[in-house]
């Protein structure tokens, strides 16, 4: 992978992004480094070899998968990422159901710098402008995805940017096959390799579909099938936890600022939508 945010882009987040798609013993490097970052710092390159328990050349080939040209100057970066952290640690707010909510919400607000240090702006760009331009968007998502998709339709469609959402995956695919060169296909998938989605995308390219994706892995299937990808790494920092947890909130807030682009970007056409929407709602309410 090209890493375009350059030096920007912390070693974590990297980690986070492409972890999944390293080989098992440079995975094991990479996810000893991302939960010990200031032991990396103060290790050598064998040291950290024989915690994890491979070889030196294995360390040094995490370093160049990582985008680094070896382990000097990763754990360079690191040590700049952990000095621009500064902060206190999550604060512990006790076992009872309040406390682990807070507990959540604190570890989520940690983690937020890092949610758009994939992002580049051309990315970002091109991405509103196929919403913007096409003729049809078709919002696709499976599993704890699905919601997303529905949400961003919604969403889009009050900005004044019709959206459609189809919720069964067969009829996603008859949908997809139904779009022109024209159109484009907004795809939802935290690990980038759901079977059913995958197979909606293609569908949709056969088509000539453009296709947006929104994904945590950079590395993913649907990374290298999409025109355009928007990375937001996930909060955990591991497809590990991305399985066992699967949180959507950083791709929610991902989503919800685009919609809110496309309807700037809309002008008087979007004002006009958002009126609209405003008057169903006063006169609901007021039924």
């Amino acid at each position: 992978m090209i890493w375009q945010g350059g030096d920007a882009v912390p070693p974590t987040t990297r980690i986070a992004a492409v972890g999944p798609s390293m080989q098992l013993s440079e995975r094991r490097v990479a996810e000893h480094i991302a939960a010990s970052p200031a032991l990396a710092v103060e290790s050598t390159a064998q040291e950290l070899a024989d915690r994890v328990g491979v070889a030196r050349s294995t360390v040094i080939r995490t370093c160049q998968s990582l985008g680094f040209s070896g382990y000097p100057q990763l754990r360079v970066a690191l040590a700049r990422e952990l000095a621009l952290q500064a902060q206190p640690p999550a604060a512990d707010h006790g076992t009872s159901a309040l406390g682990a909510i807070r507990t959540a919400a604190d570890a989520f607000g940690q983690a937020i710098p890092q949610l758009t240090a994939l992002l580049t702006e051309d990315d970002v760009e091109q991405a509103a402008a196929l919403i913007l331009g096409a003729d049809r968007v078709l919002a696709v998502a499976n599993g704890l995805s699905g919601p997303l998709a529905l949400d961003v339709a919604m969403r889009l469609t009050a900005a004044g940017r019709p959206a459609e959402y189809v919720a069964d995956p067969i009829a996603q695919q008859i949908a997809a096959s139904g779009l022109t060169p024209r159109s484009c296909c907004l795809v939802i998938s935290g690990s980038g390799s759901n079977g059913a989605t995958l197979g909606t995308v293609r569908a949709a390219q056969r088509a000539g579909a453009h296709v947006v994706a929104i994904t945590s892995f950079a590395r993913s299937a649907l990374v290298t099938l999409a025109e355009v990808s928007l990375v937001v790494p996930p909060a955990g920092g591991t497809f590990r936890h991305e399985l066992e947890h699967t949180s959507r909130v950083a791709h929610s807030l991902l989503l919800e600022a685009l919609a809110d682009l496309v309807g700037v970007r809309l002008g008087a056409q979007g004002r006009a939508a958002r009126q609209e929407v405003l008057d169903i709602l006063g006169r609901s309410l007021g039924e």
